[in-house]
């Protein structure tokens, strides 16, 4: 029996609209974006924002593998983030 690890720095994301390993590679090197509310104010604003990068796909259901700059909080697990669409290669 082994025990189950979980890395922070790799998670993985089901994008809307995504079913397929075909549809999930348009998404590739796109950056993603955590979004969450601090308790103090930085810079006028109390929302802070994680950036990571969609890396590669993980299985056949169109599930991809982000990297994330920083580690993602437990409470960022099962989350909603948002993917940009940029950089682009159109």
């Amino acid at each position: 029996r082994s025990k189950s690890n979980v890395y922070p720095t790799c998670t993985l994301v089901k994008i809307e609209g995504v079913h397929t390993k075909e549809d999930a590679r348009w998404y590739f090197g796109k950056k993603i974006a955590y979004v969450y509310k601090g308790k103090k104010e930085i810079k006028n604003s109390k929302f802070r924002v994680m950036w990571g990068k969609v890396r590669r796909a993980h299985g056949n259901s169109g599930v991809v593998r982000t990297k994330w700059n920083k580690n993602i909080p437990p409470r960022a697990f099962g989350a909603s983030c948002r993917v940009m669409m940029y950089p682009s290669s159109i």
